[in-house]
């Protein structure tokens, strides 16, 4: 019988091999695809970014967990695909164009996916025109961006203000982060929030996807 602990105890360790392992012998038991995700991936990477915070845990731990999570949910998805299961929202993330820093971006990637988001990852170095035909095709409800490099940041205001030239910044919500980002700053350029840590944009990604409609 699958041990879920152990599957927690394999992503919070970051040992990708077990996970998968674990993983594949819970769906040939049948056991129900949402428990493996709310009950234990999502509750096992919380403590992945609560070790994070207190500097238990660095970079390298956290990006295998996030390969250990990642590996786990690649089994998953079909069959929440089929059972007609959403996602807890829609991102597309990117490093704006300009920047080739990746660490960061890829954390909160494994952190939101972790937290039962979709992501789609445009990768670094993102001119505006490939995020405005991200929003167009994706219809994401969150929009990240990514910025390691002072020189970088006003790359963020272009892309809002492309967003906005497109007519697609109403259509969805921008989330932005990194680590020269501020507050003030997101505030500024216009954007809908600021994530300080990975485990904090997921935190304002839920509270975003949690609003109703306007």
């Amino acid at each position: 019988m699958a041990d879920l602990k152990q599957l927690y105890e394999a992503i919070l360790t970051g040992d990708a091999k077990i996970a998968v392992a674990i993983t594949r012998r819970a769906i040939d038991e049948k056991i129900n695809p949402g428990i493996l995700i709310n009950d234990v991936m999502i509750p096992a990477m919380n403590e992945v970014g609560k070790l994070y915070e207190e500097q238990e845990y660095f970079v390298p731990e956290l990006l295998l967990a996030g390969r250990a999570m990642k590996g786990a949910l690649e089994l998953i998805r079909p069959l929440l695909a089929e059972a007609g299961t959403q996602p807890t929202g829609r991102v597309v993330i990117g490093t704006v164009q300009g920047d080739l820093h990746d660490i960061g971006k890829n954390l909160v990637i494994s952190m939101l996916e972790g937290a039962g988001f979709e992501v789609t990852d445009l990768g670094v170095d993102v001119p505006p025109e490939k995020f405005i035909d991200a929003v167009r095709t994706k219809s994401p409800d969150i929009l990240c961006l990514s910025a390691l490099l002072t020189v970088t940041m006003p790359a963020m205001k272009t892309t809002i203000d492309a967003l906005a030239n497109a007519g697609v910044r109403h259509s969805v919500k921008i989330l932005v982060g990194g680590a020269p980002v501020t507050r003030e700053f997101a505030k500024q350029i216009g954007a809908d929030g600021y994530g300080e840590t990975a485990r904090v944009a997921v935190t304002v990604a839920r509270e975003i996807c949690a609003r109703p409609a306007a």
